[in-house]
């Protein structure tokens, strides 16, 4: 292991590596200040770039962004009181406090630092669980490895913060669409109505842009303001220093704190950071200071969200189960090179294991040292109103998408996706046990069924390690329906509901008819889903039909509550007047008003992104970028025509450049092919 490890940490003298690793840094650093975008974002938009590239260079783009997304996030909390990830939100109590003292500095000096023994930590615990879990996994066979797929997408939905049915209700839908495609059982074609393009799957990257990426992006793009006048610096960055040299007992805590919670499926960053602040308040003797400036209130969540993201790759690499959204989609591009996670890696792909092992640590340390140097020009990003912002990051994400398999129904299915996935966040669905889902359908079901070929009957459930996976499984999911039970007359079904960070998917309005309307779309598509596998083979809708009829119990229950609660709440209280009962106790009339502005807004957003779409059809990719980014700019963001002229040049410039410097196509209209 020692030879592998060394092997590893030569190999990034090879100037192709770091160069990826230098980009992923850039990159991730600069995604960390967008709102919305995060680990999920910079995962997503980067995976495109890395098909056509060989594994070690795929893998250290992307580590280099993953493991400093959290220490840019910190940049906006600090100056501006905005942060730029949910998790940040955490450094923002003490950090901003900090800032208004004019001691901004000093903030930034002891967060950066944090971030960086956080990522350096959180690399050492994966090292060493390699040798730790090596025993233990070279001893799973198809049983223990279908187990582990199985609680990989239970846990996600049953540990997620808010209500487990929809958060189970999500998974079996991603499994569900996961399994769109050829069977890996039988190569026949499932729940593609007899279309070619569907014959392949469904593209991840497409999934995750639009699940994540355009529906955010729809959630936010109504932000036509910047933020207001940043916070001056002011000195104290020696002081920050030797402070963070004195709480170091704080930085390993939060560390260790944010490797746990990283490795339990479906927690993430945002609670890792919450839980740290919080052992940081109880282990103090003054506590008063906690949220007025305290250093303490910043050491112990940022050194947890970096480490949060080395955690999540111990499952996801040593065990198959992602620990989260971007390592879900570390573990699909992993899966497109056909390198399988867990016995086969650490065998056959070690050297892999320590370059990201190395490419964590490496990272960490480059992120903080380019944001010390750039903490003023990174600040100006924030400023820059997200409309604008939403103008670009639509036209690459639609080219990221295409990039994987060259076709432009992949955009459609991206788009189509963002309504839903739009529709899911407003509605408190989890989205990060649906792409977990998707992710492990076609693992999960070649698993059984080796399984069951193996053994007679149900005796492979008889083996140690599968009681053990099944008790896992099981108790907080007791444990869950028993809080569920105990809070369920104090609280609404569709309390604020937040998945895997970066996208905050509290639901910002709660309005009867649009859950009801969630809940109807998953009762059908699981229907029909049934229904469809009825026509394939015995071996080919055995696991759809399981996960449909799964689904249908769920969703199903969920649609009678919902159902339920509409019907009580049009039913008038006693002494309840015309006035309260026109407004509704449970939804007054200003939230349903901005319910509809919200959804009018995002509405208007993914139509403008389906005529981009329909330009690029007809005309092709950079007419269509010439086209939609000066109009969206002037109209929707309501941008300076200099500014939209400027910004659609640089843009068109370097799109036109991109084919020639990385292995990128651009899409190409009806009306190119036919010239």
């Amino acid at each position: 292991m020692l030879d592998s490890a060394m092997a590893a940490l030569a190999s990034l003298a090879d100037p192709s590596l770091l160069i990826m690793l230098l980009i992923g840094t850039v990159a991730g650093l600069i995604m960390g200040l967008i709102p919305g975008l995060g680990g999920t974002g910079a995962v997503a938009i980067l995976l495109p770039i890395t098909f056509g590239m060989e594994p070690p260079q795929a893998l250290a783009l992307l580590i280099g962004a993953l493991a400093v997304v959290h220490t840019s996030d910190t940049v906006s909390a600090v100056l501006l009181g905005a942060p730029g990830s949910a998790s940040a939100s955490v450094t923002m109590l003490d950090g901003y406090s900090m800032a208004k003292k004019g001691q901004a500095a000093r903030a930034l000096t002891l967060a950066f630092l944090s971030s960086m023994a956080g990522g350096i930590i959180g690399a050492v615990g994966l090292t060493l669980a390699i040798p730790l879990a090596r025993p233990l996994v070279l001893s799973f066979a198809s049983p223990e490895l279908f187990m582990l797929t199985v609680l990989g997408v239970s846990l996600a939905a049953v540990l997620s913060r808010g209500n487990i049915i929809k958060g189970v209700s999500a998974g079996l839908l991603g499994l569900i669409l996961g399994m769109v495609g050829t069977s890996p059982t039988t190569a026949e074609e499932r729940f593609t109505f007899g279309s070619l393009f569907l014959g392949d799957g469904l593209s991840l990257v497409a999934v995750a842009l639009g699940i994540f990426g355009l529906a955010e992006i729809a959630s936010r793009a109504s932000q036509r303001r910047g933020q207001k006048q940043i916070i001056t610096l002011g000195g104290g960055w020696g002081q920050g220093i030797r402070e963070w040299l004195t709480h170091w007992t704080h930085v390993i805590r939060g560390a260790l704190i944010g490797i746990w919670a990283g490795v339990l499926p479906g927690v993430g960053a945002t609670a890792g950071t919450w839980m740290a602040y919080g052992q940081a308040v109880a282990t103090a003797k003054d506590k008063r200071q906690f949220g007025k400036g305290d250093p303490r209130g910043i050491v112990g969540p940022e050194s947890a969200n970096n480490s949060v993201e080395a955690g999540d790759l111990i499952p996801t690499l040593l065990f198959g189960i992602p620990g989260g959204v971007p390592s879900a989609m570390l573990l699909g591009m992993l899966l497109t090179y056909g390198i399988q996670p867990g016995p086969s890696i650490i065998t056959e792909h070690l050297d892999l294991m320590y370059l990201i092992v190395w490419s964590f640590a490496i990272a960490s340390v480059l992120g903080a040292l380019l944001c010390f140097l750039s903490v003023k020009q990174l600040a100006k990003l924030t400023k820059v109103p997200f409309a604008i912002l939403a103008a670009g990051l639509v036209a690459v994400m639609l080219l990221g998408s295409f990039q994987e398999g060259g076709q432009l129904g992949d955009l459609w299915i991206m788009i189509i996706l963002g309504v839903f996935g739009w529709l899911l966040k407003s509605t408190g669905f989890p989205r990060a046990p649906f792409l977990i889902g998707f992710v492990l359908a076609i693992p999960l079901e070649r698993y059984y069924f080796l399984t069951d070929s193996l053994y007679e009957g149900f005796d492979w459930m008889a083996r140690p390690g599968v009681l053990v996976f099944l008790a896992i499984l099981i108790l907080p999911m007791i444990w869950a329906f028993i809080k569920f039970i105990r809070t369920r007359r104090k609280t609404n079904l569709d309390d604020g509901h937040r998945d895997e960070q970066p996208e905050d998917d509290e639901a910002p309005l709660k309005n009867s008819t649009w859950s009801l309307t969630a809940s109807g779309i998953f009762f059908v598509a699981f229907a029909a889903a049934l229904i469809s596998s009825a026509s394939f083979s015995p071996e080919a809708r055995l696991v759809p039909q399981l996960v449909s009829t799964g689904g249908l119990i769920f969703s199903g229950f969920l649609l009678f509550i919902e159902i339920r609660r509409r019907l009580r709440d049009r039913t008038p209280k006693a002494g309840e007047t015309l006035a309260e009962e026109a407004d509704g106790i449970r939804g007054t009339q200003p939230a349903k008003a901005g319910w509809t502005l919200d959804a009018k807004f995002a509405l208007k957003t993914f139509l403008w992104m389906t005529g981009f779409l329909a330009l690029t059809a007809a005309f092709g990719y950079l007419i269509a970028v010439t086209i939609f980014i000066p109009a969206f700019l002037l109209i929707v963001a309501r941008a300076r025509l200099k500014v939209a002229i400027i910004y659609t040049g640089v843009l068109y410039v370097a799109l036109l450049a991109l084919p020639s410097l990385l292995p990128i196509d651009l899409p190409q209209g009806w009306l190119n092919t036919l010239v």
